[in-house]
């Protein structure tokens, strides 16, 4: 999924000052960082992401640590205010931190490689197609974003990981001929790899059930489904078990309409040898 969030440290300014007082205020109050998250059920080290401005601050736990510290809406006003130019959507923000502790994703992808399959150089072409534009700067912090997200493919222990990419997004050459052949290599080698499975859902389909457009489906280290969709209007994470089991089912008929994983790295070995 295209994910255009403008995550990396572009919010980094914002996020800080709400991180700093989160600590003011729990300095002042006379908690440390690990006391004050014994009271939430939340962990030293994500009370100190969030105070040095490394992890957002969500509305929900700002109104509480408001009321119990006594702020009187200090922190979820200054959450609110950060401006929307420097501002992740909020849901999309949670599902990054959801994806970052995930144990299993499930990825439709129609026009893009999924983000977490892309290389440095497609990544690029994807955010300079934009419309419209971004300058070389915001390019260059969404591109390492996107590259720092892909972390989670090389964890200890990575989470299961499904992906059904229509054959139009492996046919778009975006980038140029270096990019695409370097793009589709490297779908290739993730094509070999243990826990990923990578499916082609191919051209010339006479039924296709992903015809509303992509999604991504995860599930949390406490078992719970989510699931994520984008519209050029917005993102929404989806924790409604009905409509998380609509897209569930969806997702098991794509893949099998699908190719099978043997039968996708034999096309992207025919596109390779188109070179």
């Amino acid at each position: 999924m295209s994910t255009t969030t403008r995550r990396s440290r572009r919010n980094a300014s914002a996020m800080k000052m709400v991180g700093a007082l989160l600590a003011l205020f729990r300095e002042a109050a006379g908690y440390t960082q690990k006391s004050l998250g014994e009271q939430f059920v939340v962990g030293e080290q994500q009370i100190a992401s969030i105070e040095q401005g490394r992890r957002p601050l969500k509305p929900d736990l700002a109104e509480q640590f408001d009321e119990f510290l006594g702020t009187k809406g200090a922190l979820a006003t200054a959450l609110s205010r950060m401006p929307e130019v420097d501002l992740v959507p909020l849901w999309a923000e949670e599902y990054l931190d959801r994806e970052r502790e995930a144990i299993a994703i499930s990825w439709y992808e129609v026009l893009v490689v999924p983000g977490l399959l892309q290389t440095e150089a497609y990544a690029r072409a994807v955010f300079r197609s934009r419309v419209p534009v971004y300058d070389e700067d915001e390019i260059e912090q969404l591109v390492a974003a996107r590259i720092e997200r892909q972390e989670i493919l090389h964890r200890k222990v990575p989470p299961t990981m499904s992906f059904v990419v229509w054959e139009a997004a492996l046919r778009d050459r975006l980038g140029g001929d270096e990019v695409y052949f370097e793009q589709l290599g490297h779908l290739r080698t993730y094509a070999d790899l243990p826990g990923i499975a990578l499916q082609v859902l191919p051209l010339g389909r006479t039924s296709h059930a992903g015809l509303a457009g992509p999604f991504i489906l995860l599930e949390t280290p406490e078992y719970q489904r989510l699931a994520y969709s984008e519209t050029p209007r917005g993102s929404q994470l989806i924790a409604d078990p009905d409509e998380v089991a609509i897209l569930t089912q969806k997702y098991a008929m794509l893949r099998t309409q699908a190719l099978n994983t043997e039968d996708s790295r034999d096309l992207l070995d025919r596109l390779l040898g188109e070179q």
